[in-house]
């Protein structure tokens, strides 16, 4: 048994790639880009480290491209939500009792891993599954996730270091305890960051996990899996299951040894969700949606202020949680402020998200362009 104390690697955000032409990342990228397209995948559920494949399969395609088939998703019911659960609590003693350097070691090997032969990978995958361009790719699925993965780690050893004070002849110890039972992550198709870090979060601390990601999700979510089976996740830590969120929840919610949940997406199901909880005890991580405001004060820049008001509305196609969907301008720069974003809106260019020149690819799924619609 080690008697040292251990200081995990001091964090640094990962740089961000330029894909400039002629540049070694740009050819790896493009070349992953073309492997893809010419081959289709299975994406099975993946419960207690083994393949789930069914009869119930569902065609991925690009948000850009419906008739290109990536392969096809197997989605399961009920039954598979339960085998999850008894594969996360079956994974869960020796889990949650590995010393915490070694699962840090874990999810700091998997940022290793993103940051060098998966980075391609992850970033196509990305692009062609949930329509981002190059830029958006880069910053979201490989970028941040290695920055989750590497700081989350920092962060839960400052959490374990902090003690409560001793008064004369008394020594007080906070010992933190993984929660008693499972784990719900359930991940929105917006960002393969979010769906990489909320099961692999709740993981570093000590917990088995059930893991639903979002159904225009599921093409790089593969990947994900892929990466934490690498960097050596012990079977049924991490369990990902592809069904309907009132299947999995009404499964979940119920089960005597539900224990939290950790979720990213719609201030709606977010309530749906607090409602179902309300007065069991259960832990709820909620980041919810809403209408984030851009304030332009007739002081600002107005260039800056323009390109502010493009990048916070138009980036990622608007598939952002904090996405500025209104704004507020003084009356006494109202026209010149709107002049010039309507002139910068008509430079945007619309298209293909493998187009090096486009700015603005496609709505995800046609269930978010009829909400945009109404």
């Amino acid at each position: 048994m080690s008697n040292a104390r251990f200081n995990s690697p001091v964090p640094h955000n990962e740089p961000v790639l330029s894909y400039a032409p002629g540049t070694t990342e740009r050819a790896a990228l493009q070349a992953e880009l073309d492997r893809r397209l010419k081959t289709t995948i299975d994406a099975p559920m993946w419960i207690g480290g083994k393949a789930v494949l069914t009869k119930d399969q569902r065609r991925m395609t690009p948000p850009h491209k419906h008739a290109h088939t990536l392969g096809m998703a197997h989605h399961g019911d009920a039954k598979s939500v339960r085998a999850a659960i008894d594969a996360a609590l079956k994974a869960k003693k020796d889990w949650e009792n590995m010393p915490f350097e070694e699962r840090a070691a874990i999810f700091l090997k998997g940022a290793d891993l993103l940051a060098g032969p998966y980075r391609a990978r992850i970033n196509a995958a990305t692009m062609l599954g949930q329509g981002k361009n190059a830029y958006q790719a880069e910053i979201d699925a490989a970028c941040e996730l290695i920055d989750f993965l590497r700081f989350n780690v920092s962060y839960a050893q400052q959490i374990y270091a902090d003690q409560p004070i001793s008064s004369p002849g008394v020594w007080n110890r906070l010992e933190y305890r993984a929660l008693e039972g499972f784990v719900f992550a359930l991940t929105p198709f917006n960002f393969t960051a979010i769906a990489g870090n909320l099961p692999s979060s709740c993981a570093l601390m000590g917990n088995t996990v059930v893991w639903k990601c979002a159904d225009t999700q599921c093409y790089s979510a593969q990947v994900l899996m892929e990466v934490f089976q690498a960097a050596g996740l012990p079977d049924g830590v991490i369990n990902l299951v592809h069904v309907s969120g009132p299947v999995a929840g009404d499964v979940i919610f119920k089960h005597k040894d539900f224990a939290g949940i950790h979720f990213t997406g719609s201030t709606g199901v977010g309530k749906l969700i607090q409602k179902s909880i309300a007065g069991t005890g259960k832990k709820a991580t909620l980041e919810l949606g809403g209408k984030a405001a851009n304030i332009v004060f007739d002081d600002a820049p107005v260039d800056q202020a323009v390109e502010g008001i493009v990048n916070g509305i138009f980036f990622n196609q608007g598939h952002v949680c904090c996405a500025g969907s209104r704004l507020l301008v003084q009356e006494n720069v109202h026209d010149e402020v709107l002049g010039r974003l309507k002139r910068r809106m008509s430079t945007l260019r619309l298209g293909d998200p493998l187009d090096k020149n486009t700015d603005l690819g496609a709505i995800n799924s046609g269930e978010q362009l009829t909400r945009i619609r109404e």
